[in-house]
């Protein structure tokens, strides 16, 4: 059982929840984005809730547990749970931020503090999950020095019915507990754009469009791997935050920035950062070909990955018949530089070459 005792990290003070925090309570537990990934929470959430949380934590203290209310100048911010320690020293944790202290690190401070409390009090491991969607989350997790472990396909169902997919961190007790930083930052203001050209990360929203896209036959001519299904791409879409916020890769929309209409699709991809490499790919509707949309959305991505990463090479790969996506490359900067002999596999079987561009980062 854990000792009762007060954390204090920076500028917040953990204690134990108080009857004086439950209004705060029930505007933070009211909240959407609360409401989102915090499943079992009741909704709307009310004072009569608040109280029942109140009981149930201090429940949770007598039963070898623990849980915190977060403060910051004696404010109410968050709270921050932890379930009692199984036989061989592993605890897992759980946390909200109050809607009015989201993007503070509030609750990655917090983490930190818990875990590093937790191992001086005899446990060996720490836990904790994060729905795959809930980029808020999970950049806690990095934040707070805890490793990606794997993933737990379809482990939740979310207060729309929808199953989930659950991303697991862990922090044990030799671990560094340096906060992971992100190889692929997000952009500033959320998107990028020229005036003509909108790149915005691919949402849940674009992918009937881009499902479509991926069938017409000019596009699915050069596609790579089986054909896939609406909800293929709507589980796809639903994974591009995490993909971007643990430097994998980064998938975005292409936008018609005075329609706001979906046009194409581009991606930095294979990202290594132990060889400073990624490697760019991009499908455009057949409406929006010829007006120059597929190279500005390339040149916006690459110049902005140089100037905000730290990649030095970025390839791109054309089957040797696909001259509008070359030239694409040579207007971008690429210049080709060899090729793969029977690379790329066709539908009827045969396999044909294909071209290896590459942009060196600018000295």
């Amino acid at each position: 059982m854990f000792p009762r005792e007060v954390i204090s990290t920076g500028p917040l003070v953990l204690r134990r929840p108080a009857d004086s925090d439950a209004e705060a309570i029930v505007r933070a537990c009211d909240d959407p984005v609360t409401a989102r990934f915090l499943y079992t929470l009741p909704s709307p959430y009310t004072l009569q809730d608040a109280r029942a949380y109140l009981r149930a934590a201090e429940a949770k203290w007598a039963d070898g547990g623990a849980e915190f209310t977060i403060t910051e100048n004696g404010h109410y911010v968050g709270a921050i749970g932890v379930q009692p320690p199984d036989p061989w020293g592993v605890a897992a944790i759980g946390y909200l931020a109050a809607p009015w202290a989201r993007g503070k690190g509030v609750v990655s401070r917090a983490t930190r503090a818990v875990t590093e409390w937790l191992f001086d009090h005899g446990v060996e491991r720490v836990e904790l999950h994060a729905a795959v969607e809930n980029i808020a989350s999970l950049r806690v997790a990095y934040k707070a020095g805890f490793q990606e472990e794997g993933r737990r396909r379809d482990a939740k169902v979310g207060r729309d019915g929808r199953r989930t997919d659950i991303i697991t961190f862990a922090r044990i007790r030799r671990d560094s507990g340096l906060a992971a930083e992100s190889y692929l930052p997000f952009f500033d203001g959320g998107e990028l754009s020229d005036g003509v050209v909108r790149l915005t990360p691919m949402e849940v929203a674009d992918a009937p469009e881009f499902h479509a896209m991926m069938r017409e036959p000019s596009v699915a001519a050069y596609a790579v791997g089986p054909r896939t299904t609406l909800e293929d791409n709507e589980r796809r879409c639903r994974y591009t935050g995490y993909w971007w916020v643990s430097g994998q890769r980064i998938e975005l929309a292409i936008k018609d920035a005075i329609s706001g209409r979906f046009a194409g699709h581009v991606q930095l991809v294979q990202v290594v950062p132990l060889i400073g490499q990624g490697m760019i790919g991009y499908s455009l509707r057949s409406e929006f070909r010829g007006r120059g949309f597929m190279t500005r959305a390339v040149r916006l991505l690459v110049d902005w990955a140089f100037a905000n990463t730290q990649l030095h090479r970025i390839v791109a790969g054309t089957e040797v018949g696909n001259k509008a996506s070359q030239r694409v490359l040579e207007r971008s900067g690429f210049v080709q530089e060899s090729t793969q002999r029977e690379l790329f596999p066709r539908e009827d079987g045969t396999r044909s070459d294909e071209l290896e561009w590459l942009r060196l980062r600018p000295r």
